[in-house]
Order: structure tokens, then sequence, then C-alpha cells
């Protein structure tokens, strides 16, 4: 499972090299779409993106605990959380490249 990590960078690049921008608005354009994702997570709304996912915020409420080194029971406070939901056509894609053995290179 030690595979590579794809970084902005190589987002960037890819939008570079796919879509014929230049290397400045390529950076632009995937700073704009990760912006505007995430201000809609922050504001708590959910976002789909079609044949991917959806990033979903979700409350938790207070709960108790424990310290596994001492079992000392603490207080977690209330939070928000996000959370990704892989879409079926994602899940499938992932299936079909395992079952092909190429791992999604």
């Amino acid at each position: 499972m030690g595979g590579k990590t794809v970084t902005r960078a190589d987002l960037c690049e890819a939008v570079y090299q796919k879509v014929g921008l230049s290397r400045t608005e390529s950076a632009e354009l995937v700073e704009l779409v990760l912006d505007e994702i995430s201000a809609s997570i922050i504001r708590g709304e959910s976002v789909k993106l079609s044949s991917f996912g959806s990033f979903v915020v979700r409350s938790k409420g207070e709960r108790v605990g424990r310290n596994p080194k001492t079992g000392e029971e603490v207080p977690i406070s209330p939070r928000r959380v996000m959370i990704f939901k892989p879409s079926n056509v994602l899940k499938q894609r992932i299936n079909t490249a395992l079952e092909n053995g190429s791992g999604g290179d």
C-alpha cells in the first residue's frame, strides 16, 4: 500500500499536460477548484462530484473516551468531521483495476 502520493503540483502538471493551459493557468485552476471545495465544506455544505464521490460534514456529539495507556476516562468535545464517501462508479473502477492487476497505476 506504499504507493505514490499525488500532490497539488502533480495535479497542476496533469492539467497542464491534458488541457493545454500554461503551467501558471493550470496551477490557478487547480487552486480555484480546491478553494471552492474547501469553502463549501467549511460552510457545512456537502460536495458531490459525480462519478467520484461526496465530501460530507458530520457533527459528532460529546462523548467519553479512554486513554489506552492509563485507562483513564477523558471527555471528547463535540466537533465537526469531514467524511469522504466514494461513488459506486469509483468503487467499481478501483475493483476493476485491482482485478486486472494494474493497481490503478
